[in-house]
Parts: C-alpha cells; sequence; structure tokens
C-alpha cells in the first residue's frame, strides 16, 4: 500500500508506524479492515493526497465525504491483499462507522440508526469462513425448496431490523427493543438450519438467555463472535452475572457499542494511556 500510494501521489516520506488495537485477530471482527482503514489513512494524509482535518485545539476530527471515500478504496485494496476477494463490507464500516446495508454487492449506508449496547463474546473456536461458505452453498444446491425460503426469512428479517433501527432515533421508545431481540433469535435460528451454527454458540445462547438475554452469532459462524444486545434497562447485575458464567464457559467478553463512528484523526491528548504508553516505546 505504502509502495502504491507513494507511486499514485508522490513518495510518502519515512514514517514510523506503531499499530495497536484491543481488537481480537481472526476472529470475524474485522480486525485486518480496521488495520487496512487506519493504515490507508495515515499514508495518505502523510504524503498530502488527503487533508489534516485537525484543528488547533480539537481533541478529534473526520476528513470530507470524498476523502473518505478515498481513504475507503485503498482500504479496501489492503483487504484484497489480505483475504483475496473481500465483501468490501468490513472496510467500509471501518471508514464510516455507523450501520451499513449491503446487498448484491451494494453498499449503503444508513443515515440514522441509534447506538446499541452490546455483550460481545468470543467462543475462542477457531472456524474457517472459507469452509462453512461452501457447506451453505452446497445444502442451498441440495434443497434449494427447502434453503432459499430460508434465505428470503433472514433477508426480510434484514429488512424489518433496518426499519426499526431508523425509526428508534426519533422515537427513543423501549418497546422496540423487544422486537429486536426476536429478530436476534429468529437469525440465530435460520443461521443454525443453514448449517453455521457450532455447539458453543448454542451454548453462549443458552447462558445470556438464562439472564433474559438474546444472543446471535456474528461472522462466518462455526465458532468465532456473538453478539447479545443489552436493552437500556439490562441491570448491571445482570451483565455482569452474564460475563462471569459466559467467561466461565472459557469465552471471552467485552461491553462494547454498535454504532460508533469510523476513522478518526485523534490529537494526543485525546488518546487513552495505553495507547499513548505504546507510542512512547
Amino acid at each position: 500500500m505504502c509502495l502504491a500510494i507513494s507511486a499514485k501521489y508522490g513518495d510518502v516520506p519515512s514514517v514510523d508506524i506503531v499499530v495497536w488495537s484491543e481488537l481480537p485477530t481472526g476472529a470475524g471482527l474485522g480486525s485486518s479492515a480496521a488495520y487496512a482503514v487506519c493504515l490507508a489513512a495515515a499514508l495518505l494524509m502523510v504524503c498530502g493526497a488527503i487533508s489534516c482535518p485537525l484543528q488547533e485545539g480539537e481533541s478529534t476530527a473526520r476528513w470530507t465525504e470524498e476523502e473518505l471515500t478515498l481513504i475507503n478504496s485503498w482500504a479496501f485494496q489492503g483487504e484484497r491483499v489480505i483475504h483475496g476477494n473481500p465483501s468490501g463490507v468490513d472496510n467500509a464500516v471501518g471508514t464510516w462507522g455507523g450501520a451499513l446495508r449491503y446487498q448484491a454487492g451494494k453498499i449503503t449506508p444508513l443515515k440514522r440508526v441509534p447506538t446499541l449496547r452490546i455483550l460481545l463474546t468470543n467462543t475462542k473456536v477457531p472456524r474457517s469462513t472459507k469452509v462453512l461458505v461452501a457447506g451453505v452453498k452446497e445444502k442451498i444446491l441440495k434443497f434449494p425448496a427447502i434453503m432459499n425460503p430460508v434465505l428470503d426469512s433472514i433477508n426480510a428479517i434484514s429488512q424489518e431490523c433496518q426499519s426499526v433501527l431508523e425509526e428508534m432515533p426519533a422515537n427513543p421508545s423501549p418497546e422496540y427493543y423487544p422486537v429486536l431481540e426476536e429478530f436476534f433469535d429468529i437469525n440465530q435460528h435460520h443461521l443454525n438450519v443453514l448449517g453455521v451454527g457450532h455447539p458453543s454458540l448454542d451454548r453462549l445462547c443458552q447462558v445470556t438467555a438464562s439472564h433474559g438475554l438474546h444472543s446471535k452469532l456474528t461472522g462466518a459462524g462455526g465458532g468465532g463472535c456473538a453478539i447479545t444486545l443489552l436493552p437500556p434497562d439490562t441491570s448491571l447485575l445482570a451483565v455482569e452475572s452474564a460475563k462471569q458464567d459466559l467467561c466461565a464457559c472459557g469465552f471471552e467478553c467485552w461491553e462494547t457499542k454498535i454504532g460508533a463512528p469510523g476513522v478518526t484523526l485523534h490529537s494526543l491528548c485525546s488518546l487513552k494511556a495505553p495507547v499513548l504508553h505504546e507510542l512512547s516505546q
């Protein structure tokens, strides 16, 4: 990426690049895309292909829409080096943040979505996306009359979920959360039917359900990670108890949010202590 950007926009000056991440690698959480997006933004900025948007006194700043599009295009090339034939979803989310709709290769950012609290759990069960995708294709070819309606239902869940998410900012009613929880449950059952479930994911869903919480796999399935929705009225005790029980299963948990901003330039004063520590080494 450094050589390609230098060839197109002029030499990238000599730089030291330090990478620090809280994302576990190889868990289906888009760590490679996050890396590619940050690297593209940094290289494009230091060679002058995009501006430095940070003004004096600001802690963070973001680039213009045109500049973000350029960052995303180079990040996609980085993803191609790593994955061969990626969809482009992960680098687009890393660039723009928020939520995106992906259908038939077309990526559409959703303009109005709420920030959702989730519990992100890594089962630590390794899986091969390539093998899982091949298994799904085989099932569809073998039982098209059975599997195609399942795919249609998953598509309908996605569309209904998009409608709910876009309604929530204008009307932040707690009544939306039980609907999202039902979508989680139905979607997870459908994914099991497709053959991308795993006993570790079933166990995870059982554990969170015992605390009144609803979960579904994320990423390729077959192990990997799952997300658990945390409605606003979820008690701290319920979350902590769920995390303890999940960790007792050998899983790893983080409490985080969906709907964060995308790639951002930070001033040194805005960085967390662990990041500053890494940069100072």
